[in-house]
């Protein structure tokens, strides 16, 4: 591992090099190693096959060009980011961040400034914010095994996925109260185009009726997949892209409707405070180039935001995107969580519990 020098503490610089792979395991032992801020970059982002793509399309070239090394960790937690910043024990650099708890993020200063000028930001869709780039727009909907549940024996849009009498079966949704209560609003009727501000109490209203069907409130996007691969669920909330890479991986057949999706931006962002906050920098503006939007895109399926990678995706690819003009999709709101995601995540969680 890069950085580590000799010690005059009666630590050799073997005995640290031995020590390395169990310290980026153990978060303990990472706050009391002072050499741990000048070695790799910390990138927390999703598992699974996203893990696999942003390792491929992102992480390998990235680190080729620079030479600077990216440590991958999965399952981004807003609340280990407040912890880090409170304690002054930052060790994660740069955040990959749903739209919900980016803007949330940014709402409680928990990201580093960006410089305009360091991004391609005539190439973007969506534009830069003080503190949030945008990443990608990804399609959340309903997956399922079409083995199990062949054409019309399984939901395809969120008000037959909460009809638990005409498709019986064990479902999950995830554990963010983001995505979740759109979804929930749309099985009650509420149109997209009039879905914000959200209707909480309706909303819990409807997943309360739901509740005794969800098998798995998923923390770990991957679980999306691998509980309908093991049989532990019959529908599952998942993702276009996901499905896509699952089905490509062979094993147990795999289908995602796109009658009607959630789609959300995904953000990256550099950490208050990251102990390498120049290289995670230049990480981030590197996640926006062309060729690397494309590159990681055509991967994970998902929409990049730099205009100029779309038309080098593969045919294949393009048809895995959400259909941004079927009037039954929904966009998240990002301003409306910033405003009220700590809230509402809080209350979820009771509730889940309850």
């Amino acid at each position: 591992m890069p950085g580590f020098e000799k010690r005059t503490d009666g630590l050799s610089r073997r005995t640290l090099m031995a020590a390395a792979p169990l310290a980026l395991a153990m978060p303990s032992i990472l706050r009391s190693t002072p050499a741990r801020a000048e070695g790799n970059l910390v990138f927390v982002t999703w598992g699974g096959s996203y893990h696999a793509a942003v390792e491929e399309g992102l992480v390998k070239p990235f680190t080729k060009e620079t030479g600077i090394g990216v440590t991958i960790i999965d399952t981004p937690d807003l609340a280990k980011v407040k912890a880090q910043i409170t304690t002054g024990n930052v060790e994660w650099d740069v955040f990959d961040a749903p739209g919900a708890m980016g803007a949330s993020g940014s709402k409680n200063g928990f990201w580093e400034p960006l410089d305009p000028a360091m991004f391609p930001t005539a190439d973007l869709s969506v534009p830069l914010t003080k503190d949030l780039a945008p990443f990608y727009t990804a399609a959340g909907g309903i997956a399922w095994d079409p083995k199990r549940f062949p054409d019309g024996k399984h939901p395809r849009t969120f008000a037959e996925y909460f009809d638990t009498t005409t498709f019986p079966g064990r479902r999950t949704l995830r554990d963010r109260i983001s995505e979740t209560l759109e979804v929930a609003l749309l099985a009650d009727g509420v149109p997209p185009a009039k879905l914000y501000p959200l209707d909480v109490e309706r909303g819990f209203g409807m997943l309360d009726k739901i509740k005794p069907s969800i098998i798995k409130w998923v923390a770990s996007t991957p679980q999306t997949i691998t509980l309908l691969q093991t049989g532990e669920a019959d529908f599952s909330y998942s993702y276009g892209s996901r499905v896509k890479t699952a089905r490509a991986a062979g094993g147990t057949p795999m289908e995602f409707s796109f009658a009607q999706t959630v789609n959300a931006l995904e953000y990256l962002a550099v950490v208050k405070g990251a102990p390498r906050k120049e290289a995670a920098m230049k990480f981030v503006a590197y996640a926006l180039r062309t060729e690397c939007q494309a590159a990681t895109m055509e991967l994970l399926s998902n929409t990049p935001v730099n205009r100029k990678a779309l038309p080098l995706l593969s045919e294949d690819a393009r048809k895995s995107l959400p259909d941004m003009e079927n009037p039954l999709n929904a966009l998240i709101n990002d301003a409306y969580w910033a405003e009220n995601f700590d809230r509402l995540q809080r209350r979820f969680k009771e509730w889940v519990l309850s």
